[in-house]
């Protein structure tokens, strides 16, 4: 098991494949890591094609936090015929009918995911968010620590939804918005906008 990315968010990634049974032994990353706290091998950049060489099809996770490096990351690793590794922690409740896909998603410790909700390719879901019945997570967005989505809610593509919101029911959020932790989203979101406060308000309109 290899994950592409080893700073914080790789560390969490890590201790999920430990608990899954998927111990990872290597990473890849842009320099050697001086600190490596699970004394992974280093194998370099994946953007070199003799290490991209050695990343298995499917024995490996990106575990970068940013939403759009991420996304490049996955994307250019597909053009290759390789598929990251869904990590699911064990200490989760997923509902039967709700759909995860099997591509580079990151679920921590202490989620809930009710029924029907949709989880798109690459997404994150932090320590211990709630995504209520019938959400839908667009590919590449990162649901952040203690989140609560309510029922229906809809967020995009590489959207960034901080620690500690909350989103008020039938509520869309749009592509590549950064919604601030803790903020309390109770209106629909356009595209590339960034909101704060309570109630959320897009800090570009002041």
């Amino acid at each position: 098991m290899i994950l592409i990315g080893y700073s914080g968010h790789g560390y969490v990634a890590a201790g999920i494949l430990q608990k899954m049974g998927k111990k990872p032994i290597a990473y890849c990353d842009s320099e050697k890591k001086e600190y490596n706290p699970f004394s992974l091998e280093y194998l370099g950049s994946e953007r070199d094609s003799a290490v991209s060489a050695q990343i298995p099809d499917k024995g490996f996770f990106v575990s970068i936090g940013d939403n759009g490096i991420r996304k490049k990351v996955i994307e250019a690793l597909e053009k290759q015929g390789k598929t990251p590794l869904t990590i699911i922690h064990p200490d989760t409740s997923i509902d039967p009918s709700a759909f995860i896909d099997n591509s580079g998603v990151m679920i921590s410790a202490g989620v809930r995911i009710n029924p029907l909700a949709q989880i798109g390719k690459g997404a994150v879901l932090n320590t211990g968010c709630i995504v209520e019945h019938e959400c839908i997570i667009g590919d590449y967005a990162h649901i952040g620590p203690g989140t609560i989505l309510c029922g229906n809610v809809k967020v995009g593509e590489g959207t960034f939804v901080g620690a500690g919101s909350v989103v008020r029911q039938n509520i869309t959020i749009g592509n590549n918005v950064l919604i601030g932790a803790g903020a309390v989203v109770v209106k629909n979101v356009p595209d590339n906008c960034t909101m704060i406060g309570n109630p959320a308000r897009d800090m570009n309109k002041g």
